[in-house]
């Protein structure tokens, strides 16, 4: 037997972005199915919060929830094989002096918060069970097939589609419109660690960045003393390793003295993981009837925690963008779905600039040692924080950090390998 649903919008994916844009819609009178694969609460790899995701989680009505699980975030600090500093960035340092902080967070429980909280706004939540097929109709709407753990087959009829399946990309497979980005490809290994060193007091919460010679590190410190450790490499690398993952992990370790030295004294708690950080985006994130947000459209290296920020901003913009199609004339419906996809194509590309030069030596001296000639840092900060949606005034200062880049980038000696790093407790920790 196969059920029918019939509904005003599906949205396929109960991740942050999946669950905000349903929540938006239902407390707005659409009628939603959210369809979801797994069972929340379920592991998800990627913690850190930025503080735009604050004003947004307020507007959920979910912010007091997440200050119940999540540990302040109040800035990041990078440490470099290539300088004898640690450099100390706080938020409250940007443009915008009210995004001072942000969390860090365990995401099943996050992502469990806003998964309830959609289906407390309206919306019907239907976990267990994977879409395998999609279809466009001649006469409008779409139609989707899944089926249930117990292999029960759902059908799903709506007038809209949205698709948040993250990076299963669901209707980026199946209408070919997936491309793997040619001039950033990475892929991770992390594991969660009890008993890691942390900062004290307010910096317990930062998030640390640990370049080394074939990527960087993030370590990120979670409420319940955990600490989300992983390495970024490029996936050949992984790929040759020669070894078990977690004994290879441990060989990474190994190779960024002080991060190990603040794991001296750490468990951890189970084998390392692998997930494959490829960078890609659709050709396009409209199309009749249906839009892509969050992960379902793009993903790029988490080297400054953009991910959640920037599927549930564009959840935030894709609501506005199916409400005009639904209710509005063609005119209204082209003008959101545009205004949309230059919103969401505007803050990735500004990102996705600082992320393919992370690992550069320029980029690096600059990050080590920031100087705010012409209130550059703050400009930089503002865009750390995911200040890039609104009428905020970085672009001139974010011009002139990318023209300083390339002047440095001219005038610096080539790169050498990095022979040593400072000794274990000289202040580099």
């Amino acid at each position: 037997m196969t059920i029918v649903n019939r509904t005003d919008v599906l949205v396929v994916g109960g991740g942050p972005g999946g669950s905000t844009i349903a929540a938006l819609l239902a407390q707005r009178g659409e009628k939603v199915v959210l369809v979801e694969k797994d069972t929340h609460p379920r592991f998800h790899i990627g913690e850190s919060l930025l503080p735009m995701n604050v004003p947004l989680l307020e507007e959920l009505g979910v912010k007091e929830e997440i200050d119940r699980i999540g540990i302040p975030k109040f800035g990041v600090e990078f440490v470099s094989p290539w300088h004898d500093m640690t450099s100390r960035l706080d938020f409250a340092q940007g443009w915008d002096k009210s995004l001072f902080y942000a969390y860090e967070v365990r995401r099943s429980e996050f992502d469990h918060i806003l998964l309830k909280n959609a289906a407390a706004r309206g919306a019907t939540v239907i976990e267990g069970c994977r879409i395998s097929q999609v279809e466009f109709p001649p006469e409008g709407g779409v139609a989707a097939t899944g089926q249930d753990s117990d292999g029960q087959t759902r059908r799903f009829e709506a007038k809209f589609l949205v698709d948040a399946s993250g990076r299963d990309t669901l209707l980026g497979g199946r209408l070919a419109i997936k491309e793997r980005n040619p001039r950033h490809a990475t892929a991770a290994v992390f594991g969660h660690f009890t008993g890691a060193w942390r900062r004290p007091g307010k910096a317990a919460g930062n998030i640390s960045l640990f370049w080394f010679d074939h990527g960087w590190f993030w370590y990120i410190p979670l409420l319940d003393g955990t600490t989300s450790v992983g390495a970024v490499c490029p996936p050949d690398y992984i790929k040759a390793r020669g070894t078990d993952l977690t004994a290879f992990f441990n060989s990474l370790i190994a190779q960024c003295p002080p991060l190990k030295e603040r794991l001296a004294d750490a468990t951890m708690t189970g084998p390392a993981t692998a997930t494959g950080n490829y960078s890609y985006r659709a050709k396009n994130m409209t199309g009749p009837n249906y839009i892509l947000v969050g992960d379902a459209y793009a993903f790029i290296d988490p080297v400054f925690s953009s991910g959640v920020l920037l599927a549930m901003k564009s959840a935030f913009l894709g609501a506005d963008a199916v409400t005009a199609s639904l209710h509005g004339s063609r005119a209204q419906a082209d003008r959101a779905l545009l205004r949309f996809e230059t919103k969401v194509k505007s803050a990735l590309d500004l990102f996705s600039w600082y992320i393919y030069r992370v690992n550069s030596r320029a980029m690096r001296d600059l990050f080590m040692r920031p100087g705010n000639p012409f209130r550059m840092r703050e400009a930089v900060m503002s865009l750390l924080a995911g200040d890039v949606y609104g009428n905020s005034p970085i672009g001139l200062r974010l011009l002139m950090f990318k023209c300083t880049y390339y002047l440095k980038s001219l005038y610096l000696p080539r790169e050498q390998k990095v022979e040593s790093w400072s000794a274990p407790g000289s202040g580099v920790r």
